[in-house]
């Protein structure tokens, strides 16, 4: 019960992941595509930085940040009662910031590959800013999104060194699925790491498949590029 538990938990941290990353990549993804701002390379390179960082490098500064003593913790806990470091809300933050590039650089991609002519034409109809992107540039993207989505959603799942430094292995609060295989595998308990590494396995090749299958078709510039 404990490994579906995990499983679950995983499942449910992939998908606010993926959700509040789309939101957020979304604008950083359209500025980037379309800025010419010095400030550009600096972002470029902040929104890129956990593809090189170490994830126990990234988890610890994470947990110093959120941690009871910083501004950040601090605030949450007089918010809300409870901590960032070892809770599920934590691993949520610390999720968006690691899976950040894999939502950003397919969405950049897309954005880059549409040009101004689509925009400009929606202009000249009488549509606003807004109205142009929701309705023109953002279908338009579609690929982008898919890719960005499926991405961040499997690199979620595979998460271990940045989840296990922020929130620990609590069962059912920060128990996810590598920090179970862990688990096991420190246990000498092979037969279930293999079931849940085997799922992990199977699950990513066909993420990885999907995309690059989508990509050969469609050409969308991804993480990496």
């Amino acid at each position: 019960m404990s490994d579906l538990d995990a499983v679950w938990l995983s499942l449910q941290l992939a998908g606010i992941t993926v959700i509040l990353l789309m939101i957020i990549a979304t604008p950083v993804a359209w500025w980037l595509a379309n800025t010419r701002s010095r400030l550009a390379p600096w972002v470029e390179s902040f929104v890129a930085l956990p593809l090189v960082l170490p994830p126990t490098v990234l988890g610890f500064y994470l947990l110093v940040l959120l941690g009871n003593d910083s501004p950040i913790g601090a605030f949450w806990v007089s918010l809300t009662g409870s901590t960032l470091t070892f809770s599920f809300s934590g691993l949520v933050l610390a999720s968006v910031l690691y899976s950040l590039p894999f939502a950003v650089q397919p969405l950049q991609g897309a954005f880059e590959s549409l040009g101004r002519g689509p925009l400009e034409a929606a202009y000249t109809l009488g549509a606003g800013p807004l109205d142009a992107f929701f309705s023109v540039a953002a279908p338009m993207a579609g690929r982008g999104y898919l890719t960005a989505v499926v991405l961040c959603f499997a690199h979620t799942l595979g998460e271990f060194g940045v989840v296990l430094m922020v929130g620990g292995n609590i069962p059912g609060q920060t128990r996810v699925i590598a920090i179970a295989v862990f688990e096991h595998v420190e246990t000498l308990n092979y037969a279930a790491a293999h079931i849940l590494s085997g799922g992990l396995l199977a699950f990513s090749f066909t993420v990885l498949f999907i995309v690059y299958a989508l990509n050969r078709r469609f050409p969308i510039r991804v993480v990496g590029r």
